[in-house]
């Protein structure tokens, strides 16, 4: 077994109830008789706020639009998934047996998920102070990949459309695959001369992103 949660979270809960809570699925029923997805929905509120303030004074000369391409990439599902796997908080999910075996514990979308509910726990066990100085130490190496901006592809694609007086891109979800908690998009869009493609993500946002991406890096050597 990996080393022990608390001790990887860098904090000794003083209710470890609600550590348990953060990482059972609901497949599995915990101390309190529930899953972490309640936490789950403080814990997106949480790293929404840690993450807008250390933007903010990290990159004081970028505007609103900077900052917010800036944020989009930090609390997306893929980045609080890379978080998860880094740290093996898989390992030290509560799921049932048949959850476990389906490979619950290296699934993309319930690692991002219980990433948030345990930073939720981290919250209501020991106030902001701990939740952000987690979010600190494991979100930092990842704004420090991207000297600038990220390329909102979507937006990237809309205008080299409009630039050329070309119709805006449709996008369709073509497939729709995994539980209902741990869903998996397919989408198609299509735009310009350039056939349709298709991208995929762990919610419906990122597979349009990358299936924006795709598809203008086919129309621009047209361009």
């Amino acid at each position: 077994m990996s080393e022990p949660l608390p001790a990887v979270l860098e904090h000794a809960f003083r209710d470890p109830g609600l550590l348990e809570e953060a990482l059972t699925h609901g497949s599995a029923m915990g101390a309190r008789g529930g899953d972490y997805q309640r936490l789950e929905f403080l814990g997106d509120r949480v790293l929404a706020l840690v993450i807008a303030e250390l933007l903010y004074k990290t990159y004081p000369q970028e505007n609103e639009g900077k900052l917010a391409l800036r944020y989009v990439a930090l609390v997306r599902r893929e980045a609080l998934a890379e978080v998860a796997a880094k740290i093996g908080l898989g390992d030290h999910f509560i799921l049932s047996h048949s959850e476990a075996e389906s490979g619950g514990r290296k699934n993309p979308s319930l690692l991002a998920d219980v990433c948030e509910a345990v930073i939720a726990a981290l919250y209501l066990d020991g106030g902001l102070a701990p939740a952000a100085a987690f979010i600190n130490r494991h979100w930092r190496p990842l704004m420090a990949r991207e000297e600038n901006p990220p390329t909102d592809a979507k937006t990237s694609l809309q205008e080299w459309l409009q630039g050329r007086g070309l119709p805006l891109p449709v996008y369709r979800i073509v497939g729709r695959t995994g539980p209902d908690h741990a869903p998996q998009f397919t989408i198609e869009v299509a735009a310009g001369n350039a056939p349709p493609v298709t991208g995929r993500g762990l919610s419906r946002s990122a597979a349009e992103q990358q299936a924006a991406a795709a598809i203008l890096a086919l129309l621009e050597p047209d361009g």
